[in-house]
């Protein structure tokens, strides 16, 4: 039976992680209070931001950037997409 928990991003309960997804305190918070679809949401919102600005997630600076993103999309109301954006057409 899948873990159930209230997802902070959604506002409404969701199956859970399966994992802690992230290292340190933030993985255990998202873990406890974000649900999966949540954490898709991110990761491709995630991936949009390491394309469109070209990070290395390899790069202190560009980790700090996205654990920041990631704090303001899941926990804080959202994230904006990068200047100049424009989404692909369907």
């Amino acid at each position: 039976m899948p873990r159930t928990v209230y997802c902070q991003y959604e506002n409404k309960d969701a199956e859970g992680l399966d994992f802690v997804p992230y290292p340190g305190e933030l993985g255990k918070q998202v873990f406890e209070h974000i649900g999966k679809p949540a954490w898709a949401a991110w990761l491709a919102h995630q991936t949009m931001l390491i394309n469109e600005n070209r990070l290395s997630p390899r790069d202190p600076k560009h980790r700090a950037f996205l654990e920041e993103e990631l704090r303001k999309f899941l926990f804080k109301g959202g994230a904006d997409k990068p200047a100049g954006y424009v989404a692909p057409e369907a």
